[in-house]
């Protein structure tokens, strides 16, 4: 099990996850999600986001830190390589 964490202030449990390539896509979906909303001119992306995946013993696997770049579409954070070779996947 898999936990999803935006940790910008103040810090929320957004989702979890069975595996880490599910984990991998909600992140992904949280950041296009944001990048929409900039677009948008929703919200104040500031100093941009912060997410961490956790396993069920809160301690963090992974860390991004994402700025929406609006001058252009939005582009998946994670590689194809995460999707295909991520431990746990499927």
């Amino acid at each position: 099990m898999f936990e999803i964490w935006e940790t910008s202030e103040p810090a929320r449990l957004i989702s979890d996850a069975g595996s880490l390539k599910v984990a991998l896509e909600k992140v992904d979906t949280m950041c296009r999600l944001r990048h929409d909303q900039a677009v948008a001119h929703v919200g104040d992306a500031g100093e941009g986001y912060h997410f961490e995946i956790r396993d069920h013993d809160g301690k963090a696997l992974a860390r991004l830190s994402y700025v929406p770049d609006t001058s252009r579409a939005y582009q998946s954070v994670v590689v194809e390589e995460m999707r295909r070779d991520s431990p746990g996947s499927g």
